[in-house]
């Protein structure tokens, strides 16, 4: 395949509702008669372009066969499913996707149609709202009502994969909400933030238009992590499952990153009892909780994480690593999850909304904490979490396409050479 320079390749798609292509798990079973003994499957993060997402995994892919053992047999699969980007989330070393914030916040829109289909409608005035960008509380409220008929909330506090309630931004007074959104955003920017020259001429409301961009990026999220956890479960979680009654003796190595990571962890959910072919889990830059594999949850000891104690369905470690330069988890990821109607909440900093891949593992009793030199240098633990501090090499969200990220992958997997 095309930038795929790591052979033998396989990629498998899923649908929004978990569905794969027909003939997958034949076509890496096949792999298994081949002789392959391990398969390296990764899944990749907000990304809505096929060939964007080959060109990804060819980058990440690359310097594998150097970090590898020679007396095994490595296969590669790439995950691909329907997810999206924004233009100011490159993915390091591609043109076609590096770039900067535009001035007129519209760019991204037609991916945020390809993952909201029969929204085009709703899609098409939101566009235009941004583009306008009107000095009036009524069209930020106009606002607020399409982002929740975009994410079929509606007003309604429907159940979501990591707790009881839709997230409370889509539910708050959306001029409130966007004022925080802005705030926050200025915060991650820094003192010496220079504004655009609409922020600076425009109306009392214009900066809030940057907060009701961040909105929608928010809104777009939680699609995604209700996608990301149901392909995860109903899709991967299965076709591993089918791997381990064909194929016992091959090994799984799943990666994911970002929204990735929250899918290749979501597959441990459906994972059938006793299949044991998972032999590593390396998350990087994990957009979701860092209380997921917790059994009891600090600020709530009754309750546990989404992914209480699933890190023993994996025959080997979960590998967290996490970098404190990626502001988009640092900062912007946490505003999915805190109460979008309490300014004190929302800017506070409360550790409880903190994502996997900004500070890794939490509240995992006994899980390490290592240095990406030491984990390089003296191997990964064999089994339960373990958290990797790669802020070394990781210099923002999308930051991942690096030789010391692969030597992770294959020490975790013990497929590496040492």
């Amino acid at each position: 395949m095309a930038g795929i320079s790591v052979e033998p390749y396989r990629e498998i798609t899923f649908d929004k509702d978990g569905d794969g292509a027909a003939g997958q798990h034949e076509a890496l079973a096949g792999l298994a008669r081949q002789g392959v003994t391990d398969l390296v499957m990764f899944a990749h993060g907000w990304n809505n372009s096929r060939s964007v997402a080959t060109r990804l995994y060819g980058a990440f892919f690359a310097p594998f066969p150097e970090a590898l053992r020679p007396d095994v047999r490595v296969g590669y699969a790439g995950v691909v499913w329907p997810s999206m980007m924004f233009s100011d989330e490159p993915i390091p070393d591609f043109e076609s996707v590096a770039g900067v914030v535009p001035d007129e916040p519209v760019a991204d829109m037609e991916a945020v149609a390809a993952v909201h289909p029969g929204k085009e409608a709703v899609v098409g005035r939101l566009a235009m709202l941004l583009r306008e960008q009107p000095d009036d509380e009524a069209a930020l409220a106009e606002f607020g009502e399409l982002l929740r008929e975009l994410t079929d909330t509606n007003g309604s506090r429907a159940f979501a994969q990591e707790g009881p309630d839709v997230p409370d931004f889509l539910l708050g007074d959306p001029v409130a909400v966007c004022a925080m959104f802005a705030d926050a955003l200025e915060e991650a920017a820094g003192p010496g933030s220079v504004p655009t020259p609409r922020e600076a001429f425009g109306g009392r409301l214009t900066r809030y238009w940057k907060g009701a961009r961040e909105a929608l990026r928010q809104a777009t999220y939680y699609t995604m992590k209700r996608r990301s956890g149901t392909v995860g479960e109903r899709g991967l979680g299965p076709l591993l499952g089918e791997l381990a009654r064909s194929s016992p003796g091959l090994r799984i190595h799943l990666v994911g990153h970002s929204m990735g990571a929250r899918l290749v962890s979501y597959a441990l959910r459906g994972l059938p009892a006793g299949a044991r072919n998972v032999a590593s889990v390396t998350l990087l830059q994990g957009a979701f909780s860092h209380y997921a594999f917790a059994a009891r949850l600090p600020h709530e000891p009754g309750r546990g994480g989404s992914l209480r104690d699933l890190q023993r369905r994996v025959d080997g470690p979960v590998v967290a690593c996490y970098s404190r330069h990626d502001t988009a988890l640092r900062v912007i990821y946490p505003l999915a999850s805190r109460l979008a109607r309490d300014a004190e909440s929302l800017l506070a900093g409360d550790k409880r909304w903190g994502a996997i891949g900004h500070d890794g593992v939490q509240a995992v009793p006994g899980t390490p904490v290592l240095t990406l030199a030491a984990a390089l240098r003296d191997g990964i633990p064999p089994t339960g979490c373990v958290s990797v501090d790669a802020a070394e090499v990781v210099g923002e969200h999308s930051d991942i396409c690096h030789a010391e990220l692969a030597r992770v992958v294959a020490s975790a997997g013990r497929i590496g050479r040492r």
